[in-house]
Order: C-alpha cells, then sequence, then structure tokens
C-alpha cells in the first residue's frame, strides 16, 4: 500500500543521546544542545539567529499521547562577529516540559519539517518509543553519542508502513492516503457514511481478492490491514472536509466545534484500528480453519481477545490446560501488555500479537518473565535486535501451534 515516504513530511533529522548539562536543572542551565555545528546540514549557516517555529513533545512508553506544548528553537552563531571562527549553539526555552523532565541518557529527535518548523521529541532511554522513532527516522542514534544527522531526505528512500504511518500519527502528522482512486468505489458499497468496522474489514478484503492466508498468513494480514487502513482514510477524508467546511462562516470557525470534531476523529482512529485488527485476525483463523471463540468472558468477568480451541474447552474442567491457548490482540501495545496476565486464568503462558515494531529488550525481557510469548507478524521482525528476532513469533507460528494443541481441529500442523 502506498503510504508515501518520510521525506513528503520531513527535510531532515537529527538525534542525540542528552548529556548531563544537557538538562535542565541539574549540572547546568545552559539550556542548550552541545556539538550543534553538524546541524548545519538542517539549518544552514544563519549570519543572524534563527528563530524556529516548534513542537516541543514528550513521549513513553506509559501512554499514547504525548505531551506536547509549542515554542521556538533558537538557532545561531555565537562567533558571528569573530573572524575564521564559529561557534553554533541550539538554545531551547527553560520552561519547555519536556526538557524539564529530561534525564541524562534520555534521546532527543529534531526534526526539521517541509514548512521550517520543528518537532523536538523526547524519548526516556532504553524505552520501546526512543527505539521505534531511532527506527523511523534511520539515525541510528543508539549506536551513536554526539549527534547522528540525516538531512537531504530523498523520496524513495524511507517508505512509509503502516508501523511508521501509527509513529506519525502519535507526533501528530496526518498521513493521508496518496489518492482517492478507491473514493467512488468505497461511496457506491457504503454511501457517505462510516460502514462497521467489520463491514469494512471485509470490504478491504474484497478488494484483494488474489490474496490467500494460506499462502503466507504474516504477509496477507499486514496486506489487509494496510489496505484497509488506506481506504478508511481515503472516506474519513472525505467526510470529513465537508464536516469541517461546515464550521467556518463569514471568515470565522466554531473553535469549539472544531475542537471536539478534531477529537472525534482522533478517536475515531485509534478506535477502528484496533477492532480492525481483531476483524481481519477472526477472517484470517476462519480462512484457515483453526477453532477459536472471540471476547469469550472467563473468570471474574474478564474478555481475553481470543481462546483456542474455544471458550467450551476452557469451560471444561477435563479438558487439559496445556491444550488451551489464549491470544492477546493490541495494535500498539506499550505498557498495556500487562492487562493480559489477569485474563484466562487457566492459561499460565499467554500470547499476545501487535503491530508494535520494536519494542525494547527490557521490555520483551519482562514478557518473558511474566510468561508472555510476543507474536509480530513477520514483516515488523527486521527492527528488532537478532536476539529478540529469535525469540518472536510470526503469525504462522502461531497458526500452527494453535492447530498442535487443537484435538479436535485440522490434523495438519502445517498451513501448506
Amino acid at each position: 500500500m502506498n503510504f508515501g515516504d518520510l521525506a513528503d513530511y520531513f527535510d531532515g533529522v537529527a538525534a542525540k543521546i542528552l548529556s548531563t548539562v544537557e538538562t535542565v536543572g541539574r549540572s547546568s542551565n545552559q539550556h542548550e544542545l552541545d556539538g550543534v555545528k553538524v546541524l548545519q546540514d538542517l539549518f544552514g549557516r544563519p549570519t543572524e539567529k534563527l528563530f524556529i517555529p516548534t513542537r516541543f513533545l514528550l513521549v513513553s512508553d506509559d501512554t499514547d499521547e504525548p505531551v506536547a506544548e509549542d515554542g521556538t528553537l533558537t538557532y545561531y552563531d555565537a562567533r558571528i562577529n569573530t573572524p575564521n571562527r564559529t561557534e553554533y549553539r541550539l538554545y531551547y526555552p527553560a520552561s519547555v516540559e519536556a526538557m524539564k523532565m529530561a534525564k541524562p541518557q534520555d534521546v532527543v529527535f529534531i526534526a526539521k519539517q517541509k514548512n521550517g518548523d520543528a518537532l523536538f521529541i523526547v524519548a526516556p532511554s532504553e524505552s520501546s518509543i526512543a527505539a521505534q522513532l531511532d527506527w523511523l527516522f534511520g539515525t541510528d542514534v543508539l549506536e551513536h553519542r554526539g549527534f547522528s544527522v540525516r538531512s537531504g531526505l530523498e523520496t524513495g528512500n524511507d517508505s512509509l508502513s503502516l508501523t511508521a504511518m501509527y509513529l506519525l500519527d502519535m507526533l501528530g502528522i496526518s498521513v493521508e492516503p496518496a489518492n482517492d482512486d478507491w473514493l467512488d468505489r468505497i461511496l457506491d458499497k457504503f454511501g457517505p457514511r462510516f460502514p462497521t468496522s467489520s463491514e469494512f474489514g471485509a470490504f478491504a478484503r474484497s478488494t484483494l481478492p488474489d490474496l490467500h492466508p494460506a499462502d503466507d498468513p504474516d504477509t496477507v494480514l499486514m496486506a489487509w490491514m494496510e489496505q484497509e487502513e488506506m481506504l478508511f482514510r481515503t472516506l474519513e477524508r472525505h467526510l470529513a472536509t465537508d464536516t469541517l467546511d461546515a464550521l467556518y462562516s463569514e471568515g470565522h470557525v466554531d473553535l469549539d466545534r472544531f475542537i471536539e470534531v478534531s477529537l472525534s476523529l482522533h478517536n475515531r482512529r485509534k478506535s477502528r484500528a484496533g477492532k480492525g485488527l481483531e476483524n481481519q485476525l477472526i477472517a484470517l483463523f476462519d480462512a484457515l480453519d483453526v477453532r477459536h471463540t472471540f471476547n469469550p468472558i472467563t473468570e471474574n468477568r474478564a474478555r481475553p481477545d481470543f481462546i483456542f480451541p474455544g471458550i467450551s474447552e476452557y469451560r471444561d474442567p477435563d479438558f487439559p490446560p496445556l491444550d488451551l491457548t489464549m491470544l492477546g490482540v493490541k495494535t500498539t501495545c506499550k505498557d498495556r501488555w500487562r492487562q493480559v496476565l489477569s485474563e484466562a486464568k487457566r492459561i499460565d503462558d499467554k500470547h499476545l500479537l501487535t503491530l508494535e515494531s520494536p519494542i525494547s529488550p527490557a521490555q520483551t525481557d519482562e514478557m518473558k518473565d511474566h510468561k508472555i510469548q510476543l507474536v509480530i507478524p513477520r514483516p515488523l521482525h527486521a527492527p528488532y535486535k537478532p536476539e529478540q528476532q529469535r525469540w518472536l513469533m510470526s503469525v504462522e507460528d502461531f497458526v500452527v501451534l494453535a492447530r498442535e494443541r487443537d484435538r479436535q481441529g485440522p490434523l495438519q500442523a502445517s498451513l501448506i
């Protein structure tokens, strides 16, 4: 699917691991980043102070929403009046919450947007979100100590995947489909409305008739998800344009209503992505004849996403617990993965499928300690470290396991 390219949104990006003197209120109050001469590739060699409108973001594994505030970065040559000498500095406001909360060894990403503004993103050291941003921007900062700079991004070098699109959404960068070629077909099918998630997922699969889960369940699942996301955003943009246009009257906008509509769009995207993944997995398991129950009730009215081979077997005290399998599903798991620990108490070793990639070694080690096996579609394995990749299960691996444990299901243990 075509979600565009990183170069459609950014001219370049720099990343740095923060030292003690660069953070607020510790060994120094300089409010500047060191070693910024290399940022000439991003911001040039100004002869006067350069004031850069900037959105400052503090991100973490604890929450989906960053702490965000608008401000200004100041980039300048402190030796502008000294012949044959330059000393570039990058100053950030002392009041910025992201830097007030930053600690030594945290990572800062500075991304120059196409309009000349910047994102200044602070992520905790050794967090999954730091690893994900390092992968998204291709900075490899976790392997360096000073600035890692990528300037002059070129189209075609960083095609955006579904995972990259989710990260950009989190940063406030809305990725839209490259064209509206599907809009007429969507409107012919559903009219000017948002269909249910199950309806839309089935429609997305119908537009990819040559894909068969038995051939490669990992690739097919990702293709279904990407197609659904592209089609949904095509419809969303069409419907949202009319809604937002209606808020303008005689050159003025109903601000309260605008905020309400924007929040509604944002929340719909998040909830629909989760439901979309669940529905596509149901379709995949059905196509592969993998017996399951979706969203059953277990102890204390907990609702695991999937029980294999089914809830009847789970509730049968004579059915061996080792032949039962539980699968939790989260598009992005962050610290929410612990929620599955209290679900399906008969099953000690639990499985969790997510599209989040990569996840920090510290977090996957903790999952192992809690007997949670991570299931990641194979196309998303590459950003993980080699030792993590050896531990990860693919969707195909999970299907084989579920079949092997189902004594009454299909006898074959492979997909071929």
